[in-house]
């Protein structure tokens, strides 16, 4: 068993080098461009939904109040009717990208905790580099990527949306694994 706080320099390293990686990968490359793609009458809609104030949060349209409204004829036929919408309004004004690269270098660091705590609780100090890397892998990957499929599931992500995450993911869980194989306590 290696003590967790002898792992606080590859639990601070690994999301560092993740952080950098996930900005190149979001910033540089196109690999993620069509993810949202932009939708043709967007002035409309947004000409349309703006009087009605619609407050930040999540909103899944048409919405039963309960499972027997579920089988009401009414509510069938706004069913039928469509559209069917899962919707996030955000704050208006401009994005705080600040804020968001903060709250996701925190992520990325409970993740790493995460990562870190499992396999110290598994791996004593000397482990052979490939252990590490197998325990921190395959850890940081359920946290980086498995999570993301019950969006698609369920809400109707797309599913090459979900598929790029999760090679993001699984990108991230190589790196964070390759620092602590890198950093382990000898």
């Amino acid at each position: 068993m290696t003590p967790l706080a002898s792992l606080w320099l590859p639990i601070l390293v690994a999301p560092v080098i993740v952080f950098v990686v996930s900005s190149v990968i979001h910033m540089a490359s196109p690999w993620h461009k069509g993810d949202f793609p932009r939708y043709a009458d967007e002035d409309r809609v947004l000409d349309a939904l703006r009087p009605l104030n619609i407050p930040p949060g999540d909103y899944f349209m048409p919405r039963a109040g309960g499972m027997e409204e579920l089988r009401t004829p009414a509510f069938v036929e706004k069913l039928k009717r469509g559209p069917f919408v899962l919707m996030t309004v955000m704050p208006n004004g401009p994005m705080n990208m600040g804020r968001s690269l903060a709250m996701w270098f925190v992520y990325l660091v409970v993740v790493c905790l995460f990562a870190g705590y499992v396999a110290g609780r598994a791996l004593p100090p000397g482990t052979v580099y490939l252990q590490v890397f197998r325990f921190v892998g395959a850890t940081a990957f359920l946290g980086f990527a498995a999570a993301l499929w019950q969006m698609s599931i369920w809400y109707r992500r797309a599913w090459t949306t979900t598929i790029k995450a999760t090679v993001d993911g699984l990108i991230y869980a190589l790196l964070a694994a390759g620092t602590f194989g890198w950093l382990w306590p000898r």
